[in-house]
């Protein structure tokens, strides 16, 4: 198991559920992405986020100074269930 750091301080909504999206990407099932962010709206997008991902948050962090999310990769791929289905005639 490996642990991939994503620092996004400084970042705003949307960017951090943004980038760590993206950074899900490049994790291999059974690692961990350590997330580290100041926005306070990230306590509401990233854990929807992984919920969406299927992935699971294992431990949250917050202090004044910043939030940190470890996030385990579960599933080999991001799901695409919000992915625009091909329209049929």
């Amino acid at each position: 198991m490996t642990t991939t750091k994503l620092d996004l301080t400084g970042l705003k909504c949307p960017l951090p559920a943004l980038k760590t999206r993206k950074a899900l990407r490049s994790v291999t099932a059974g690692d961990f992405l350590e997330v580290h962010c100041t926005d306070p709206l990230s306590v509401i997008d990233i854990p929807a986020l992984i919920q969406e991902t299927g992935d699971k948050v294992e431990i949250t962090e917050r202090s004044d100074a910043r939030i940190v999310f470890l996030i385990e990769k579960i599933n080999g791929a991001i799901d695409n269930s919000n992915a625009a289905l091909p329209r049929t005639r």
